[in-house]
C-alpha cells in the first residue's frame, strides 16, 4: 500500500515536534516522515517522548502505536532549537524534492507538509516563495490554487503571496478563469461535490460600490463570473467581503473565492486556527499542509499543537480514498 510522506520542515521550528506526534496514530496506510533521524531522536528526548523510529524500507503496513516510519534526510549542520541556520536550507528543500518526486512518480499517494521558514531559505541565496509555488514548478503546471479549509469553511485564493499593491494588477480575466476552473474541477473530483456553490469576494470595499470605489468588479471580475453563471455554475457575482463571511451567507456555500491572501484567510483562521489546513488544488497529486508557521519559540517546549498536522493527514487519506 502506497505511503503518505510528511515533510518535517524547518528543523529549528516545531515541525519535528509535531511530526513525532504522528507516532500516536494507526492508519490504513504507512505515514513516512522525511527528516534527519538523529534530529528526531534528540527532539523526542527533549520532549520526553517514547517514540520508536523505524527506517522506512517499503513496508506495506502502518506502523504501530508509539512507532514512526522515517526516511533519513541528513541535516547539513547541527540544529539549535529556535535558531535559524541558512546552511540547513538545502535540507528543507531536499524534503520537498523527495516528497514531490515520490508523488509524481507514483511511489506515494501524496504529501502533507510541516511549516518552513521562507526567509532563511532566501537568506541562503535560494529564491523560494513557498511550498505552493515549489510544487507547482516541480509538477510543471501553469496554475495552482491555494485553498484553506476548516470543517465548515473552504477559502480559495485568486492570488497568494503578493504585495498588496500588486494584487489589483494580478486580477486578470485569464487568472480568474484558470483559478475558477481548477477550483470547480477539484471540488467535484477531489471533494466529490457534484454541484458546488461558490461565493466570490470583490476586490474593493463594498465590491466597488457600483464603480465609486473601484472598477475592477465591473470591468474584470463580474464579466468572468457571468460567463460561469451562464454555464449553469452556482456562483455569485462579486460580493462585499465584509458581509460575505456572515453565517447566513456561508451556510450553503461549498467554497469562497477571495481575491487576496489577507482578505479570506484571517476569517478562516479566526474560526479554526489549529484545526485548519492548506490544500493545493490543481496539482496531479495530493498535497495538504498545516495552517501555521514554524513557531521557533515553541520548538522543544512541548507546547506546540499538532492538531493541524493530524487534520492535514486525515484529509490527505480521505482524498486518497477518492
Amino acid at each position: 500500500m502506497l505511503p503518505l510522506y510528511v515533510t518535517s520542515g524547518e528543523p529549528a521550528g516545531i515541525g519535528p515536534d509535531i511530526c513525532l506526534s504522528l507516532a500516536d496514530r494507526v492508519d490504513e496506510r504507512p505515514i513516512v516522515v522525511l527528516a534527519d533521524m538523529e534530529l528526531l531522536e534528540q527532539r523526542a528526548q527533549t520532549l520526553k517522548l517514547a517514540v520508536e523510529l523505524i527506517e522506512y524500507q517499503g513496508q506495506d503496513a502502518s506502523s504501530g502505536v508509539g512507532q514512526l516510519f522515517v526516511e533519513h534526510v541528513p541535516v547539513q549542520q547541527e540544529v539549535v532549537m529556535g535558531e535559524l541556520n541558512p546552511n540547513n536550507a538545502a535540507y528543507v528543500l531536499e524534503q520537498l524534492h523527495r516528497s514531490a518526486d515520490y508523488a509524481m512518480s507514483g511511489k506515494s499517494v501524496g504529501v502533507a507538509t510541516a511549516p518552513v521558514q521562507k526567509s532563511v531559505i532566501n537568506e541562503a541565496g535560494i529564491s523560494f516563495s513557498g511550498h505552493t509555488e515549489y510544487y507547482q514548478e516541480f509538477a510543471g503546471v501553469a496554475r495552482v490554487v491555494m485553498m484553506l479549509a476548516t470543517k465548515t469553511l473552504r477559502v480559495a485564493l485568486a492570488t497568494t503571496h503578493l504585495p498588496l499593491r500588486a494584487v489589483a494588477d494580478a486580477i486578470t480575466p485569464e487568472r480568474l478563469h484558470q483559478v475558477i476552473d481548477i477550483l470547480i474541477h477539484d471540488l467535484k473530483s477531489k471533494f466529490k461535490i457534484e454541484q458546488p456553490r461558490i461565493l466570490v469576494c470583490g476586490l474593493n470595499p463594498h465590491a466597488g460600490e457600483g464603480g465609486y470605489l473601484g472598477m475592477e468588479e465591473i470591468e474584470v471580475i463580474n464579466p468572468v463570473l457571468e460567463s460561469y453563471r451562464a454555464q449553469g455554475i452556482n456562483m455569485s457575482l462579486s460580493l462585499p467581503a465584509d458581509t460575505l463571511f456572515t453565517p447566513e451567507n456561508l451556510k450553503d456555500a461549498d467554497a469562497v473565492l477571495a481575491m487576496y491572501h489577507d482578505q479570506g484567510l484571517p476569517v478562516l483562521k479566526s474560526q479554526g486556527f489549529g484545526e485548519a489546513i492548506n490544500i493545493t488544488l490543481g496539482l496531479p497529486f495530493i498535497r495538504t499542509s498545516v495552517d501555521h508557521g514554524t513557531a521557533l519559540s515553541l520548538a522543544g517546549t512541548g507546547l506546540a499543537k499538532s492538531s493541524s498536522l493530524h487534520v492535514a493527514v486525515d484529509l490527505a487519506f480521505d482524498l486518497a480514498r477518492h
